[in-house]
């Protein structure tokens, strides 16, 4: 199968593939502040639709995080995750100078640690590093002065 491979996505795109994989939406502003910002991005399309896509945040010195791995129920299986998190491991590689660093985090769906296992990924907590730990916080009202 032959896809189209590109660096963007909407925010509409974005949302639609959370919830298809039943993951939490958020408003389209800051779906789009997060594609803005990411520090990579790559997605494949057939004919024309997303069908997967991944992201990367790098903090420009030591901390890289992989996000929002995502590929289309009904393309699941076909080798798209691999390649997207094949090439994601390779950008983070070459942005590395001679003799850095970096810690590569992720959070893994429910399920799917055996994925991230193949790429050199320790599921937590070990002997060494505690469990891996995450909180959502919802805005609110701001506070009167």
């Amino acid at each position: 199968m032959e896809y189209e491979i590109t660096d963007y996505v909407t925010a509409e795109e974005f949302m639609e593939m959370r919830k298809l994989v039943g993951w939490g939406v958020f408003p389209l502003e800051q779906a789009a502040e997060g594609i803005k910002h990411a520090s990579y991005l790559r997605a494949f399309r057939k004919e024309g639709k997303l069908v997967a896509f991944l992201r990367v945040l790098w903090d420009h010195g030591y901390v890289v995080y992989i996000a929002d791995v995502i590929v289309r129920p009904e393309f699941q299986g076909q080798g798209l995750g691999r390649a997207l998190m094949d090439d994601a491991m390779a950008y983070i590689k070459s942005i590395l100078k001679p003799g850095h660093k970096v810690m590569v985090s992720l959070m893994s769906a429910t399920g799917k640690e055996d994925f991230y296992k193949k790429f050199g990924f320790t599921v937590r907590p070990t002997e060494d590093h505690g469990a891996g730990m995450c909180q959502w916080i919802e805005g609110g009202a701001l506070p009167l002065p």
